[in-house]
């Protein structure tokens, strides 16, 4: 039988040990179990499909998706959402296929491989395995805005409103 003083003791303990672990990562909650950290990550052994540009920290983002960019199985996007609500690129997917290593730098062989390095913000970086780094795309000062494509983008949705509206 316990006593008072045991029970509130345990109690102690368990909130104490909740605690701990909800300050805790998922990949530091794997780590400080007995067999933890098994699983390596995605890139990092070099036996994958796929080279993984990342263009900002996992850290950053709450939830991902993953879209195929053109055709099926070719570059993939990795997006990330924020706690706030908004989205971003997190990584660039792209095969193996479409591109390959030469002296610790990512050489696409396709256009489509091409114009994905050429949006980046930097050249990707060699960090392990297939894993590269690399800035996100430039940001554009306000004085820049609006883009010449984005004011094309206003001028349609314009004509499309008023079409709509001779309509009705």
């Amino acid at each position: 039988m316990t006593t008072e003083k045991q029970r509130q003791g345990a109690q102690r303990s368990i909130l104490k040990a909740q605690g701990a672990w909800q300050d805790m990562s998922a990949r530091a909650r794997a780590r400080a179990q007995p067999e933890g950290g098994g699983r390596a990550t995605p890139g990092s052994t070099g036996e994958g499909e796929y080279y993984h540009i990342e263009v900002r920290p996992k850290g950053q983002f709450a939830t991902f998706r993953t879209h195929d960019v053109g055709k099926k199985g070719g570059i993939q996007r990795v997006a990330g959402k924020r706690r706030t609500g908004s989205w971003d690129d997190q990584t660039w997917l792209i095969s193996k296929a479409l591109a390959h290593v030469e002296d610790g730098t990512l050489i696409p062989d396709t256009s489509a491989a091409r114009d994905v390095l050429e949006t980046l913000g930097s050249t990707p970086m060699h960090v392990t395995g297939d894993c590269f780094r690399a800035k996100p795309r430039p940001n554009v000062p306000e004085e820049r805005k609006p883009t010449p494509a984005q004011r094309r983008a206003q001028q349609r949705n314009i004509e499309k409103a008023q079409a709509a509206r001779r309509k009705a």
